[in-house]
């Protein structure tokens, strides 16, 4: 167990540069849970601000907080005092490299190539540059020139940018009439309520093409007219037996129709 005298949990103030040292040094030796507990929280402080430099990027800063926090657990964990660095010049690095790493993982909406990643944070740079030195908005030429890529693969890295933030679909947009906005959502089109209903219809007329006068007629009073084995039997003539037969040799024809519409 560490020594109390290093750390006060009810007053902090005790917890001078000299303890901290201290602390590590226990911990490079005994490696105990409640002192990295300890240095942890000393150090959060670091997570937080390099947390803060990476917000508004497309990424909820608590998803990016806890980010930084693991790397910070990284850091405290390779940390060697001995080697003389200070803690907060070794762990800068090493959480900014976690915060990164989640961008380029998760950051996309839809996975794309690195090498089209890579090049979309370039040309992002590029156009910051060339946008002072031109002092106008640079051209997919001037881009392209600027960081020897093609035209054609500037525009494929630009295209490809869209997926890194999706457009909410609670934007609004003017109309032009009478003064009411349109929200984004209105103007995507959506799946047709009876689509599925045409489908199913189409592909009962298909199986009904199959069937004979009596198999159509008693899946039509079964499944439709509701109606039971035993008063379709007498309507045709025939026993409730007959009827029970054929009605599962038609339930066995649609299966596997339905069977082939799934390969």
């Amino acid at each position: 167990m560490i020594n109390k005298n290093y750390y006060n949990k009810n007053n902090k103030e005790n917890l001078d540069k000299e303890d901290i040292k201290k602390l590590f040094r226990i911990y490079k030796e005994k490696r105990e849970k409640e002192v990295r507990d300890i240095l942890i929280e000393e150090h959060l402080y670091i997570a937080e601000i390099l947390s803060k430099k990476y917000a508004n990027r497309g990424i909820d800063y608590d998803d990016i907080y806890q980010v930084a926090c693991i790397g910070l657990i990284y850091a405290i964990d390779r940390y060697d005092i001995d080697k003389g660095f200070e803690f907060s010049s070794f762990a800068t690095p090493t959480i900014i490299g976690e915060i990164k790493k989640y961008f380029r993982d998760k950051g996309w909406t839809i996975r794309v190539p690195r090498r089209i990643q890579e090049l979309s944070k370039k040309i992002n740079n590029a156009k910051i540059l060339l946008s002072q030195e031109l002092q106008r908005s640079p051209t997919i030429e001037d881009i392209a020139n600027y960081l020897n890529s093609t035209e054609e693969e500037v525009l494929e890295a630009l295209e490809a940018s869209k997926v890194y933030t999706p457009q909410s679909l609670d934007v609004t947009y003017d109309s032009n009439n009478d003064d009411k906005e349109v929200n984004l959502a209105e103007l995507i089109g959506e799946e047709d309520l009876y689509f599925s209903k045409i489908e199913n219809n189409d592909f009962l007329l298909k199986i009904m093409k199959k069937l004979n006068d009596i198999e159509k007629e008693i899946l039509i009073e079964r499944y439709f007219n509701k109606k039971t084995q035993v008063s379709i039997a007498k309507s045709l003539e025939i026993s409730q037996m007959t009827v029970s037969r054929i009605e599962k040799k038609v339930l066995k024809k649609l299966r596997k129709e339905v069977e082939k519409t799934l390969i």
